[in-house]
């Protein structure tokens, strides 16, 4: 197992920034790379395709739509019915239809999953630019490849025991919590973009 330290970025340009101060310190090609984390939600790691199942709100999310598909149907029909001397028979349908996409969304959205606790990013990584560097073999400090990276607007730096194979992270997983050691806050009131 190799030593790793990683910083997520904001930004492609922080990435390429970190990438280039490491070549300059002397780190080898071989003992750095980068890669993008997609959104929470979306990483296919389970048989499902997606991490649903950590989402508490999302168990509850397909019930709520179900319901509200039983009664927007009910309802935009009845709409329908009444539109039926203005837009003929198809209005029954067509209110039917509308109703039950409507219902659906909504009764999805009102399952829970507004009022689901929000992670920090202590434990799910949000959408970044990652940069890794394998400590074993970059003849770097720790301590300066943290700095470089919070210097470079690295807003989460962390650090795993990893296997490090043919210059990449080989068993770096998107959906465990991160080890953070560092790094600087993002601006309040805005998310961490990648």
């Amino acid at each position: 197992m190799a030593t790793i330290i990683a910083a997520g970025f904001g930004t492609y340009a922080q990435s390429q920034a970190a990438l280039a101060r490491l070549a300059e310190a002397g780190v080898d090609p071989e003992y750095i790379c980068e890669f993008r984390v997609n959104p929470p939600g979306m990483h296919d790691q389970t048989a499902i395709g997606g991490d649903h199942a950590s989402s508490e709100g999302a168990h509850h999310a397909g019930g709520g739509a179900t319901k509200g598909v039983a009664v927007g149907a009910v309802v935009g029909a009845v709409v329908g019915a009444a539109a039926t001397p203005l837009i003929g028979p198809a209005g029954i349908v067509a209110g039917a239809g509308a109703g039950a996409y409507t219902g659906s969304l909504i009764g999805g959205m009102k399952a829970g999953v507004d009022h689901e606790a929000q992670p920090d990013t202590t434990d799910v990584r949000p959408a970044e630019a990652m940069v890794a560097v394998n400590v074993d073999g970059a003849n770097l400090e720790r301590e300066r490849i943290v700095r470089l990276f919070e210097e470079c607007g690295a807003w989460q730096v962390e650090d795993a025991q990893g296997l490090w194979q043919d210059g990449e992270w080989a068993d770096f997983d998107p959906v465990a919590p991160p080890h953070v050691i560092g790094g600087r806050a993002p601006d309040v009131g805005t998310a961490p973009r990648a």
